[in-house]
């Protein structure tokens, strides 16, 4: 077995046995970008020089028994809207690069390089990061390891594509409306949006309070593995929370027994695949089996599609305020067509956008004082043609992610495992929210299921 095909807990405990170096991790890695990269086209930038002098250096670390972090050797890769040290941020754009000097960090990726990791890389995002789907201008289409006729999702495609192809086996994304956790669920890998104010973020971004960002790996252990890393403090973002008190990748190990879990497979208003809802409720069985009240419960609120996209596509107006229509021409139409109807709102409209959410936060904590946890699916559709927008070439891409933006709403935590197939053999996403706070509980449930599962061993058909 190519070291590719491990997970970052699996490598580490490689890593102190001597049994694996961190080189060949990073040169198999690195091999796996070669193979595939073509196929589905996960990165934007390749650094293997610099990835392989870090996993040399890695390896001397490991020999004299002196780690410098909890993730030394770990290959990993950045989306390209996270700053990065001497590389370039082109947020998917031929004209939104970065104003900031190369050789800044964001904060997660100074955490994830201050604990070793060696950082292969920037992987795609659509222009800004705008839309579950990834694709831009600037760097084309990704698709699905799965079967590359498929979107691999988005907005953190390049991260999903490159985790379930063994390119690394760790990725930093950013979630606003369900990003990490749209490809995650298309490509059978996981990903978990913390708490709001859990990760540091900076600059901000222009989605305000919507963004999270979030780990992106193989399994639950991993995300708490990398969680851990990235909720370490930095002066640069004034919303971030206090140091959790407790490990998350101890937490993770704690299982779900006694739990009171709802089970809501539709969230009382969304239309689900067949083949969706038949995984679904095959894996909401399993969490009864491991020892917790399963119990079938709507949250109750309705769909807020239409103040999502208040505050969503003011924030696409921010982000393209400062160019011209010349450069403007240059962009993703829809970007610049969403970015048109934001700069019409008023304050009152954004205001009233925010009331609802307060109204649904209020909400949810009420919900989950009876429940622990909730389960919906991630997605109510298996992944459709790559370069598409939406199944049909028509509307937004909120018409189907109705599961993920409301919790971006409600800053809760939120995690996507896969929990089976479609008669087609694309991966199904199992969404597991809790409550502010509980990330812990969400990646205990997370690796619970995965514990009393396979689903997360499947190969995907592009490594057959």
């Amino acid at each position: 077995m190519s070291t590719a095909d491990l997970s970052a807990t699996e490598l580490l405990a490689g890593y102190e046995k001597g049994e694996i170096s961190p080189v060949q991790a990073t040169q198999d890695a690195l091999d796996r970008i070669e193979e595939h990269n073509a196929k589905v086209n996960a990165y934007t930038l390749v650094d293997a020089d610099s990835a392989l002098t870090s996993a040399r250096e890695s390896a001397e670390r490991w020999k004299a028994g002196t780690p410098v972090g909890p993730l030394d050797g770990v290959p990993t890769s950045i989306k390209d809207i996270l700053l990065t040290k001497g590389w370039p941020t082109t947020r998917g754009s031929w004209v939104a690069e970065a104003p900031e000097p190369h050789d800044v960090d964001g904060p997660p990726v100074a955490r994830v390089r201050e604990a070793g990791a060696v950082l292969l890389g920037k992987v795609t995002t659509p222009e800004y990061a705008w839309k579950g789907v990834t694709d831009s201008p600037r760097w084309g289409v990704t698709t699905n390891p799965w079967d590359a006729t498929k979107t691999a999702g988005g907005s953190s495609g390049g991260s999903s594509a490159a985790v379930g192809l063994g390119m690394g086996a760790l990725s930093l994304g950013t979630d606003a409306g369900g990003s990490v956790r749209i490809p995650a669920a298309f490509t059978g890998t996981v990903a978990h949006k913390s708490t709001y104010g859990r990760v540091a973020h900076h600059p901000g971004s222009p989605f305000g309070t919507l963004a999270h960002v979030g780990p992106m790996t193989r399994t639950a252990l991993d995300a708490a593995l990398l969680l851990d890393v990235v909720s370490g403090f930095d002066a640069r973002d004034p919303w971030l929370l206090d140091a959790p008190p407790r490990s998350f990748a101890e937490q993770a190990v704690e299982g779900v027994a006694g739990l009171r879990i709802a089970v809501s497979p539709t969230l009382g208003y969304v239309d689900v695949h067949p083949d969706v809802k038949s995984a679904f409720e095959a894996a909401a069985d399993v969490f009864a089996r491991l020892g917790a009240t399963v119990e079938r419960a709507d949250p109750g609120f309705a769909d807020c599609v239409e103040p999502f996209h208040v505050l969503w596509f003011a924030g696409a107006a921010k982000c393209l305020e400062p160019y011209s229509a010349e450069q403007r021409a240059r962009m993703d139409p829809a970007l610049v067509e969403i970015a048109e109807l934001g700069a019409t709102y008023s304050a009152t409209d954004f205001l009233g956008a925010m009331a609802v959410r307060n109204d649904m936060g209020s909400l949810m904590g009420a919900f989950h004082r009876d429940y622990d946890l909730l389960l919906t699916p991630t997605l109510p559709i298996p992944a459709f043609e790559g370069g598409r927008e939406t199944p049909s070439g028509e509307g937004r891409w909120t018409s189907w992610t109705p599961f993920t933006y409301p919790f971006n709403m409600t800053q809760q935590p939120a995690a996507t495992v896969p929990c089976g197939f479609t008669g087609e053999g694309l991966p199904v996403g199992l969404q597991i929210i809790g409550p502010r706070h509980a990330d812990g509980r969400v990646l205990a449930a997370a690796h619970a299921f995965e514990q009393a599962t396979d689903h997360h061993k499947a190969v995907p058909t592009l490594l057959r």
